[in-house]
């Protein structure tokens, strides 16, 4: 292969070098571009295809994981990879989200943009390079996007801020308190999303001011690129609009327009404003008899609404629904909506409605992620639902849509920080929010109603979390920050920015703007006023629940933990798992042991899961002096009785103590086989594994401390006295490590005991 038309240069970030290549790879789209740092390496694509008859931006945006990537085989039947997973959609859409309002407003051409990355070396994340590689794969094209995106991420490690930290500091487990992810352009920023460990809205603008400051230096890269591999730009000129019409149609319809857009409540202000637009559309049509003209109509008619709206906010201060730039729409709260759930709530802010339910499970009940990342389990998660008749829709449910998957993954990443850990709370978690009703912001309502929810099933959250939606108009130099955007406010607004977080910061952040970037003002205007607005719903939400219940629904199972040495996780298990099969049959539970000898209890019972960890400890523990133990008479001999104290440590009560004070030929007078009896420990030999015991009630022993029953035991054996433990018994499992009378590791066998071993006798 010729590499003669091969370009490549490259940019250092944080100390690393970002390697741009094109001309070798996929030399028939529009644009290619290969991005490499490290040995992960991101092939991007842009494809112009043909005009299409259409009133939107045709582009699409794809990211293909290929498993082979990491060096791994898909998991699924066919061993092939299938619909996109979730780390790829919401790369895609962080690839959409900033370079969308870039491009021209009347921009017609099916656009396609795809990344596929190719080798991943699990210390520089793909999606930082396919964001940069998109942005540059466009640039080279003839696709007339006016100027580059760049993306960095950043993190916060030892209190200090990382520029595209490596990916394992941004595990569950992983170093990093904050994961932020910023696109923009030279002069702007774009885009933010970020997951956050309580981080302040002051170090939030640090970071932002850091992450462009990088973002300048990317940029700079992809224009170096284009004037060296660059191809000539499409001529494109943008329809103009016919200035005698567009007067025409104002003055005959634009008041009743904007009459229509000033209803307060959202169905019946889209009924009032459809009907507006249709009459003005009516008017000034042809009825098909000329097409540029119909859609020439069409567009001045929402250019009309969209101008009466957006002026009416930033000019004349006025909302659709009448509030004032702070205020939040009313809020009403209920948990236990859903009586048989593990957990549940209802958030109602204004028409926005969401329900959350909290499901808990066992641990064998995690969710494994087969995706080119470094993680692969993880035991809390949230899904978000938008189903049609959300928005007094009728439509097609097909599983989640990729909004569908970002809102959830966000609201996810709200709550991250204050969800316990598994050690500290042994289940996995699931949270679905269902948004029944939607006008703005369901995502943030999401938040609220999973924060409820968990706190409803008694999930021992840090602190509660809540979200707001933030919006901006922006009309020439007049402009005005809103709180809780309603949805023509989004719709029609130029920034969505939604921050989630406790009272003392914040967790999460999404920032999507329509327009060329907003400033630092405006950011730091945004983050106060979500502050205040994040404070107040935290006061609501507190209000009807105070913090996580006490108690568990009685619908959830029942989760109990032990510790075990891990020496000793054979004894649970037993031969051929009979030992651990008997246990959860008697106990009606679940058993799972991990390696490290953490033993977890899964019962629908909280007295049956009780009494099991404490049969699991018992059987595990080790013997020690003065222990008392209800045990079964396992033997008798001549000599004495084996009691069994656990499972494979047996210990010799001596023919001499099977009855205090009186004396007896053979030891079946008084015991048999099968008889359960109290005993204490009050001989141990260790190094030769002998357990000595007394009863329990036996006066030479009742009462006394440790520290006397190693007098007591001294004294008889410097001859003081006849042997009161006899010394027999076997500790199974100790140091030496004897066999088990099952076979397993852990005593020794009890065959060598039928001799007396108190020859004294």
């Amino acid at each position: 292969m010729s590499h003669e038309n091969v370009t490549t240069v490259s940019v250092e970030i944080a100390g690393k070098t970002i390697t741009f290549e094109t001309g070798k790879l996929a030399k028939q789209a529009s644009g290619a571009v290969t991005v490499r740092q490290g040995d992960t390496v991101v092939l991007s694509t842009a494809t112009m295809g043909r005009e299409k008859d259409a009133d939107f931006l045709p582009l699409t945006v794809d990211v293909e994981e290929r498993m082979y990537a990491a060096g791994k085989i898909p998991g699924s039947f066919f061993k092939r990879e299938g619909r996109a997973g979730e780390k790829a959609t919401l790369t895609a859409r962080m690839i959409d989200r900033p370079i969308r309002p870039l491009f021209p407003k009347t921009w017609r051409f099916d656009t396609q943009l795809v990344s596929l990355p190719i080798s991943i070396d699990h210390e520089h994340p793909y999606d930082i390079l396919a964001m940069n590689g998109a942005s540059a794969a466009l640039m080279i094209s003839p696709i007339p996007l006016p100027t580059p995106v760049g993306a960095v991420r950043i993190g916060k490690i030892d209190g200090q801020f990382v520029v595209n930290p490596p990916e394992e500091s941004l595990t569950e487990d992983g170093a990093s308190d904050l994961d932020l992810i910023v696109a923009g352009t030279e002069d702007a920023i774009l885009m933010v999303e970020a997951g956050a460990n309580l981080i302040p809205e002051a170090e939030i603008l640090d970071a932002l001011d850091i992450a462009h400051s990088e973002i300048k230096k990317l940029c700079a890269v992809q224009h170096e690129l284009r004037e060296k591999a660059g191809k000539p730009k499409v001529d494109f000129v943008a329809p103009t609009v016919d200035e005698k019409l567009a007067a025409k149609i104002k003055k005959s319809h634009g008041k009743k327009i904007e009459k229509a857009t000033q209803v307060v409540d959202k169905i019946e202000r889209q009924d009032a404003t459809e009907a507006a637009k249709a009459e003005a559309i009516e008017a000034h049509a042809t009825d098909g008899e000329d097409p540029d003209v119909d859609k020439q109509v069409r567009s001045i008619v929402n250019a009309i609404e969209k101008a009466a709206i957006r002026d009416r906010i930033a000019v004349q201060k006025v909302r659709p629904d009448g509030r004032e730039a702070t205020e939040i729409r009313q809020i009403t709260i209920e948990t236990g909506t859903a009586p048989r759930t593990h957990g549940s709530a209802l958030f109602t802010r204004g028409q926005t409605q969401a329900l959350s339910v909290a499901s808990l499970g066992t641990m064998k009940e995690e969710m494994r992620v087969d995706g080119l990342g470094l993680e692969t389990n993880r035991y809390y998660w949230h899904h978000y639902n938008f189903p049609p008749f959300s928005v007094g829709e009728a439509g097609f449910m097909r599983g989640p849509k990729r909004r569908d998957i970002g809102h959830g993954a966000l609201a996810e990443r709200a709550l991250v920080p204050v969800v316990p850990s598994t050690e500290e709370f042994p289940y996995a978690i699931r949270v679905v929010s269902d948004i029944l009703e939607s006008n703005g912001s369901s995502s943030m309502a999401s938040v609220c109603g999973s924060s409820l929810s968990l706190m409803d099933a008694g999930v021992p959250i840090k602190a509660p979390v809540a979200g707001i939606a933030m919006g901006l108009i922006k009309e020439g130099d007049d402009y005005i920050v809103l709180t809780d955007i309603a949805g023509v406010e989004d719709h029609l607004g130029d920034m969505d920015f939604k921050v989630a977080g406790t009272a003392e910061g914040i967790t999460a952040l999404q920032m999507d703007i329509k327009i060329t970037g907003v400033t630092f003002e405006i950011l730091r205007d945004a983050l106060a006023q979500a502050r205040d607005a994040r404070l107040e719903i935290l006061g609501k939400m507190q209000a009807v629940i105070d913090g996580p219940r006490e108690e568990l629904s009685i619908y959830a199972p029942r989760i109990l933990s032990v510790k075990i040495d891990p020496e000793k996780i054979g004894m649970v298990i037993g031969k051929g798992g009979e030992t651990i099969r008997g246990l959860q049959e008697e106990f009606e539970a679940q058993i799972d042991i991990s390696d490290d000898g953490t033993v977890n209890v899964y019962s629908s019972s909280g007295e049956k899961g009780d009494a099991l960890v404490q049969r699991i400890a018992a059987m595990t523990r080790d013997v020690a002096l003065g222990d008392e133990f209800e045990g079964k008479v396992v033997k008798t001999t001549t000599f004495g009785a084996f009691v069994e104290l656990i499972k494979g440590t047996d210990g010799l009560l001596h023919i001499s103590n099977v009855s205090p004070g009186k004396r007896v030929d053979t030891v079946e007078e008084v015991l048999s086989q099968g008889d359960v009896i109290k005993v204490r420990v009050a001989e141990l030999d260790r190094e030769r594994g002998r357990v000595g015991l007394r009863l329990s009630d036996d006066p030479d022993v009742a009462g006394k401390t440790v520290e006397e029953l190693q007098a007591l035991s001294a004294s008889k054996s410097n001859g003081g006295g006849p042997r009161g433990g006899g010394g027999g018994g076997r500790e199974r499992g100790g140091d030496r490590g004897p066999r088990r009378r099952d076979g397993e590791r852990g005593g020794r066998e009890r065959s060598r005991g039928d001799r007396d071993p108190d020859r004294s006798r």
